[in-house]
């Protein structure tokens, strides 16, 4: 199962976040982003009704359809917590060997944050599958660059800051894949109920990664 949900990851290389939306809005806001091409979402674990949302999308779709996590995972009660609801990977914004060792006993990829070349090596070591390179808009792709050279065996996914406009230069520099908050899901849209452009900015994610993938 964790190979096969990291490999979800590698193979869609966007993971939607979804922070601080109503908890009604779930369904209708994940169908709007996975008609777009964007088939994994994080729920973070500081929004209001994560553990409902979570079993919501995870009862709703199947994992052929939509691949759900929890981000914001900062120890391991919150880890049995959002798998029990149904999570089926975990992100963290910080290094925590204890986190990532329960994430690993329930069989669940954990995508950990790190700043620096030895919190990536510990994170990996610690047995993460995947770094997330947190705040990427402070880091910057250079900063996932130069890791690719001593470290380029550890997948990299830059978080925070990440827009249509920076995307492709993360791809670029060896980002696994990214991770997209608000210019994707993007909160307004959802109170407004137009849910198209939430497909919208999905297909434009999706088309800008491929993009700098073929280049």
């Amino acid at each position: 199962m964790s190979a096969n949900i990291a490999q979800r990851i590698v193979e869609t290389g966007i993971v939607a976040i979804v922070r601080g939306t109503d908890p009604d809005t779930a369904i209708e806001t994940v169908d709007a982003l996975q008609r777009g091409g964007v088939s994994v979402v994080e729920v973070t674990a500081n929004t209001d009704g994560v553990l409902e949302m979570i079993r919501d999308i995870s009862s709703t779709f199947t994992s052929d359809e939509v691949v759900v996590g929890a981000g914001t995972v900062l120890d391991n009660e919150t880890v049995r917590a959002t798998m029990l609801a149904g999570a089926e990977f975990i992100v963290t914004p910080s290094f925590d060997a204890e986190t990532v060792k329960t994430a690993n006993r329930y069989g669940a990829p954990s995508i950990v944050g790190v700043a620096t070349p030895t919190e990536a090596v510990d994170a990996y070591t610690a047995g993460a599958d995947m770094v997330k390179v947190f705040p990427a808009s402070s880091l910057g792709p250079e900063f996932v660059s130069s890791l690719q050279g001593p470290l380029g065996h550890i997948p990299t996914v830059p978080t925070g800051g990440i827009s249509l406009d920076n995307v492709g230069t993360f791809v670029d520099a060896g980002a696994t894949a990214v991770g997209v908050g608000s210019s994707l899901v993007d909160g307004d849209a959802i109170e407004r109920g137009d849910y198209e452009e939430l497909t919208a900015n999905a297909r434009a994610f999706v088309d800008a990664v491929a993009a700098a993938h073929d280049d």
